[in-house]
């Protein structure tokens, strides 16, 4: 899995001599955001970070003086055009698995690291041995954790067949309010609303999901890789999914030296591929870039077809494989440095 990881990236020194003036972006101060699930729990491994990796990826943010913000924070910044200091880094978490409070908590709270948990409720309330409880939450509360929404049931939130539109918002609407009323009765009021956050069940939306959600006032957040910048797109932004096979210290360091892919637009918006497959993406660049590489997520390259220096149409060989995959596109950047975007497709 390292090996795929490593393709995505070209070597630095080999192109370092080539980037020109032009391509020095004048704020790098892009927020990188992980992704984390079960702690310790090795019958998982698609989900679990083994602890020694974990405590590596902790030391060595210590050891590097990044920043270590809670989600929340970041997003404020910029929702109100707040600057954001460089090497600032988020740590969250998915589903409230027991192992957060278990594993990681004890861990980050040495480390004096804020975190952000995102729940799925019903668990809980019904008091699954798999799920932290409300009581291990509010202990966490007041060491550095912060509580958003991931819905009730983490049940998936696509349209499902012979649903009308209406019986679909009916369905999200309780799937989030529901979550965002148990939230506050434990937690306290003020829980997740500054701003309401939002992580998509399985990372899974549409473009109609989206502006749902951001409709309801809340900030939606995917598990598709790739930094948070000040132009990040705040209905989809992207954190980077951690797990046993992905976590090894290169692939930790290259995704903390991401920065977005300065683009002027990504087309098509929406995620879902029910006709077109394998889907096109067009990608305009606010300017030249050398060395753009696209692939999917198992490592294999795209075909890019340069319309002009600024647009490029992407696209894979063969027909993408249900139920979802991904294109991310790098190119290398000055002092180590990796533009970085991922777009997520849905196939139906």
């Amino acid at each position: 899995m390292t090996k795929i990881i490593l393709s995505l990236f070209i070597n630095f020194s080999v192109f370092s001599s080539m980037l020109h003036s032009d391509d020095i972006e004048k704020n790098d101060a892009d927020s990188i955001v992980f992704m984390y699930h079960r702690f310790g729990e090795t019958t998982h491994p698609s989900t679990n970070i083994r602890l020694e990796q974990f405590e590596r990826h902790l030391n060595h943010l210590q050891k590097n003086n990044f920043i270590v913000w809670p989600l929340s924070k970041i997003v404020r910044h910029i929702l109100e055009g707040e600057h954001i200091p460089q090497k600032t880094v988020a740590l969250t978490m998915d589903d409230a698995y027991v192992s957060i409070y278990t594993k990681a908590y004890p861990m980050l709270k040495k480390k004096k690291f804020p975190f952000t948990v995102f729940v799925n409720t019903l668990p809980i309330d019904n008091a699954s041995k798999n799920y932290m409880t409300w009581s291990q939450m509010l202990e966490m509360q007041s060491n550095g954790a912060e509580f958003a929404n991931h819905s009730l049931s983490h049940n998936f939130l696509l349209p499902i067949d012979d649903e009308s539109e209406y019986e679909w918002k009916k369905r999200l609407k309780h799937e989030i309010e529901g979550s965002q009323r148990r939230l506050q009765k434990e937690l306290g009021s003020s829980t997740n609303e500054n701003p309401k956050l939002f992580s998509y069940p399985f990372g899974e939306y549409s473009l109609q999901t989206a502006e749902f959600i951001q409709g309801m006032g809340y900030v939606g957040v995917t598990q598709t890789s790739g930094p948070i910048s000040a132009q990040s797109d705040t209905r989809t932004l992207p954190r980077f999914p951690m797990s046993e096979a992905f976590a090894d210290m290169d692939g930790f360091s290259l995704k903390l030296n991401a920065l977005a892919l300065p683009m002027a637009s990504a087309s098509p918006l929406e995620p879902l591929t029910a006709l077109n497959n394998p889907p096109t993406l067009t990608i305009k660049l606010n300017h030249p870039i050398k060395k753009m590489r696209c692939y999917l997520g198992n490592g294999e390259k795209l075909l890019l077809n340069w319309i002009s220096e600024t647009e490029v149409n992407i696209h894979a060989k063969d027909p993408l494989h249900a139920p979802r995959d991904r294109y991310t596109c790098t190119a290398p950047r000055e002092a180590n440095k990796w533009y970085w975007y991922s777009h997520l497709w849905i196939v139906k």
